[in-house]
C-alpha cells in the first residue's frame, strides 16, 4: 500500500473537507435553498477538530510546543475532545477545565480520551477562582512545560476557520452563498468564515446565533458589556458571559437569540425530518433560521448555509433523553411529541 492516497496515516488527516448537505423536509416551506455544513464528519465529530490541529501545529512550528508538553484548555466538551485526540497522536498530555453544563456524555468521552478533567461550576463570573477560565490559568502556572490554548483570546482559532471552513463553504456553493448562519461562542467559526466569505463577496450576510443569558447580541448592538444580560442557560457551545477577542463583531451583520427549550425541540425535529442526528447547538442554529424565516429575512434567491457544529450523540443524556427534557420543563408544550410517544407505547402493548 505504498503511497496509497486513499490510506490515512493517522486520524488527523481526516480533519476538514466536511460535506455540505441540502436540507429538505425541515425547510420545505421556506423561500430559498438551505444547506448544512456538517462538521460532525470530522473524526472528533465537531468543528473543534479544525482549531485543535491548526493551533497545535502552529505552536509546534513556532517552537512553543515541545515533546512532553502539557496542553491546557477550557471547554464545554468539543474543543477538549479534539485537543485530547490530537494530543494522543502527537504525544502530549491534555488537561481540561470543563464547565458543569457539559453533558455527562461529553465528560465521559473526555475521560475515555485520556484527558485529566476538572469540572468547574458554570454559573459563576469569569473572575471567580472556581470558573473554568481561572482554573485553567492556575493549572497553566502550576504545571511545568504547559501551554494554555485559551481559544477565546487566541486569533489562531479564527484563522483556522478562515483558512479551511470559510474556503470550503465558498467552493462548495460555487460562490453562490448569500447568507451564513452560525452559532457564536468563542466566535472563531463565524468570524473566520465571515472574513473569508466577505473578502470574496461583501454582500454575503453573516448571522450569529446567541443564547438568552449571553451578552453577545447586546454587545454587537451597543458595544457595551451589559452584565444584566447574564443569567444561567443550558445550551453549551453558544453565547458567552464575556467578550472574546476571537469574535469579529464588525463582520457579523445580525445576531439572533434563541431559547434553550426551542433549540432542544428544534434539534429533535431536524433529526426526525432530515435523518441527521444533530447536537444542541445545531438545534439552536436551526431555531434561529426558523425565527429569521418567520420575519421574512430570506427570499427565493437566498442560498443559505447553516453550520451544524457537532453530533447529537454527545447529547443523549440531555436533549435526546426524555427524563432530562421533562426535568427542564421542556415537554409541557410538546403535545405532538407526547402523542407520538403515547402511540408507540400503546401499539407495543397491543402486540
Amino acid at each position: 500500500m505504498k503511497n496509497n492516497k486513499s490510506v490515512y496515516q493517522n486520524v488527523l488527516q481526516m480533519i476538514g473537507k466536511t460535506p455540505l448537505i441540502k436540507l429538505n423536509k425541515s425547510v420545505k416551506n421556506f423561500s430559498g435553498k438551505y444547506f448544512a455544513k456538517y462538521e460532525a464528519y470530522n473524526p472528533g465529530h465537531s468543528s473543534k477538530d479544525r482549531i485543535s490541529l491548526y493551533i497545535i501545529e502552529k505552536l509546534e512550528k513556532n517552537g512553543i510546543l515541545k515533546p512532553g508538553s502539557t496542553i491546557i484548555e477550557t471547554t464545554s466538551g468539543n474543543t477538549g475532545f479534539s485537543l485530547a485526540m490530537v494530543s494522543i497522536i502527537k504525544g502530549y498530555e491534555c488537561v481540561l477545565a470543563v464547565t458543569s453544563k457539559s453533558s455527562t456524555d461529553k465528560i465521559d468521552m473526555l475521560r475515555a480520551m485520556g484527558a485529566t478533567i476538572y469540572v468547574c461550576p458554570a454559573n459563576v463570573s469569569p473572575q471567580d477562582p472556581r470558573s473554568y477560565y481561572q482554573v485553567a490559568k492556575r493549572l497553566n502556572n502550576e504545571i511545568k512545560d504547559s501551554i494554555y490554548i485559551n481559544q477565546y483570546f487566541n486569533d489562531l482559532n479564527t484563522e483556522a476557520h478562515y483558512m479551511t471552513t470559510g474556503k470550503e463553504i465558498w467552493e462548495q456553493t460555487s460562490g453562490e452563498i448569500t447568507h451564513l448562519v452560525a452559532c457564536s461562542g468563542t466566535g472563531g467559526t463565524i468570524s473566520g468564515c465571515a472574513k473569508f466569505l466577505k473578502e470574496k463577496n461583501p454582500e454575503i450576510k453573516i448571522i450569529g446565533v446567541d443564547a438568552y443569558g449571553s451578552v453577545l447580541k447586546k454587545f454587537h448592538e451597543t458595544k457595551e458589556l451589559d452584565l444584566n444580560e447574564i443569567y444561567p442557560y443550558r445550551i453549551t457551545g453558544i453565547g458567552k458571559n464575556l467578550i472574546p477577542s476571537t469574535t469579529y463583531f464588525d463582520l457579523i451583520d445580525h445576531f439572533e437569540k434563541v431559547s434553550d427549550e426551542e433549540s432542544a425541540h428544534r434539534a429533535r425535529k431536524v433529526t426526525s425530518s432530515e435523518g441527521i442526528l444533530v447536537g444542541y447547538t445545531s438545534g439552536a442554529a436551526m431555531q434561529a433560521l426558523y425565527q429569521l424565516n418567520s420575519n421574512k429575512y430570506f427570499n427565493n434567491e437566498s442560498r443559505v448555509v447553516i453550520i451544524f457544529p457537532d453530533h447529537g450523540s454527545r447529547y443523549m443524556s440531555q436533549i435526546y433523553n426524555e427524563n432530562w427534557m421533562e426535568n427542564q420543563g421542556f415537554m409541557n408544550s410538546s403535545k405532538n411529541h407526547r402523542q407520538k410517544i403515547e402511540f408507540i407505547d400503546n401499539s407495543s402493548e397491543k402486540k
